[in-house]
């Protein structure tokens, strides 16, 4: 099945500008089992995990609930005022460690209130017995808690179509997108961005341009640092400290999965139908995996084999980051090898592609990150927005709000940047990690 069509939107088949709707499915891969994500209190749950250990999960639950923690500061408790200690301790300590790199308590608590927001043990049960008596089809689905959404609009061919449509229509339109491109220095007068310098893969020598208006999606570290040293010296101690975690993606076509479908719901060659699959297995280093066929088979040339993504978390300089492509590839197949999602002797092709500063920390300096958003705040022309902008866990359909609600402030003449910075902070729609 291709994605459903709306009743009068285009067909994929026939044009390659749409959408599809797509059926959302993540699940926990732990204790060489798959686990419901979020989790659910049905009978594959307690089979896997033991009564004894949901025993334990549902009484230090009620204790955390009966004598809750009062001072909510790091993500330790954040997770344990949520969710009791239990079962932070089986699915959330180790995993976010293996995310971040350091552990939930030295984490702040706001992490969990931007990706959590207002998921509980309770509203997944409710969720968990509605589906079976009332099934939200609608594509909105707002009455829904944001990690238990069942279906996503997602373009034929990924995200970055999306991306490609938007430079053809900003060209179209008399625009130039300057690309390989690295912001060196940024000058302003006053409380007003003047210009920005920038050198080219292709020409190395510094040019500048001007504008009235100036929006940022460039990490916020860069940004103080190429506003240079008439920053305030507080600002820059923050925007010095402020720290990233950085990201390898490995792309791997198989002949098959070793893990096979077992639901109700048909596949084409048994091909498990997850979206993602959180690894939650201390032993890998993996963190979580995509298999590209259920976002959009149209991505995949021949849908009897298989593309996965492997998602693996680190810092810049680091051990995993060094290796070279050959190393990681030879080292993620093993993992996947080790955990029993695979067999090594499937694996046809790979890839291996480096992003750094993908996920903004909420440690480091971050506690004093109101200091740069003041200042920040303070020039009347210069917008942030994203995530490194904003240096905000958004995903990727806040980004998108936040660009588009700057704009419309630019044309109403809006000077305060307030409404950008509370996108995903009152709102409960949120697609979560």
């Amino acid at each position: 099945n291709h994605g459903k069509l709306t009743e009068d939107g285009p067909d994929p088949e026939r044009t390659d500008k749409v959408m599809l709707i797509r059926s959302r499915l993540s699940r926990i891969f732990f204790l060489r089992k798959f686990f419901d994500y979020p989790i659910s209190i049905n009978w594959r749950t307690i089979k896997g995990l033991g009564f004894s250990r949901l025993l334990k999960i549902g009484f230090t639950y009620l204790k955390v609930k009966i004598k809750p923690i009062k001072n909510v500061n790091s993500l330790e408790d954040f997770f344990i005022s949520r969710f009791g200690t239990e079962l932070y301790e089986t699915f959330f300590k180790d995993y976010t460690a293996k995310v971040w790199g350091v552990p939930c308590s030295e984490i702040a608590a706001d992490w969990g209130a931007q990706r959590i927001k207002g998921l509980s043990i309770t509203k997944a049960v409710l969720h968990s017995l509605k589906s079976v008596f009332v099934k939200d089809n609608s594509i909105e689905q707002k009455s829904t808690e944001t990690s238990l959404i069942d279906q996503f609009m997602y373009p034929k061919y990924g995200p970055g179509q999306m991306w490609e449509t938007v430079a053809e229509i900003v060209k179209d339109k008399g625009g130039s997108i300057i690309m390989d491109a690295t912001v060196s220095e940024i000058q302003f007068f006053g409380k007003e961005i003047v210009n920005v310098a920038y050198s080219s893969d292709s020409n190395q020598k510094k040019q500048r341009i001007e504008g009235s208006f100036f929006i940022s999606t460039m990490p916020i570290k860069e940004l103080i640092k190429g506003l240079g040293n008439k920053v305030p010296k507080n600002v820059q101690e923050v925007g010095a400290g402020l720290q990233y975690r950085d990201f390898i993606t490995v792309g791997l076509l198989l002949k098959e999965l070793k893990a096979k479908n077992k639901s109700k719901n048909p596949t084409l060659n048994e091909l498990i139908p997850d979206n993602w699959i959180y690894i939650q297995e201390n032993d890998v280093k993996l963190g979580r995996l995509q298999i590209f066929n259920n976002w959009s088979p149209y991505m995949v040339s021949d849908l009897d084999k298989v593309w996965l993504g492997l998602e693996y978390f680190c810092n810049e300089g680091d051990e995993l980051w060094e290796m070279s492509e050959e190393e990681f590839l030879d080292f993620a197949i093993e993992e996947l090898n080790k955990i029993g999602l695979i067999d090594k002797q499937d694996v046809m092709d790979g890839t291996v592609i480096k992003a750094p500063k993908t996920y903004p920390a909420y440690f480091g300096t971050y506690s004093r990150f109101h200091e740069i958003r003041e200042y920040l705040d303070g020039f009347k022309n210069l917008f942030l927005i994203g995530r490194n902008g904003m240096h905000k866990y958004n995903n990727q359909d806040h980004s998108m709000l936040t660009a588009m609600l700057t704009v419309e402030n630019i044309i109403s003449g809006k000077t305060s940047k307030e409404n950008i910075w509370n996108i995903n902070t009152e709102e409960s729609y949120h697609e979560e990690k």
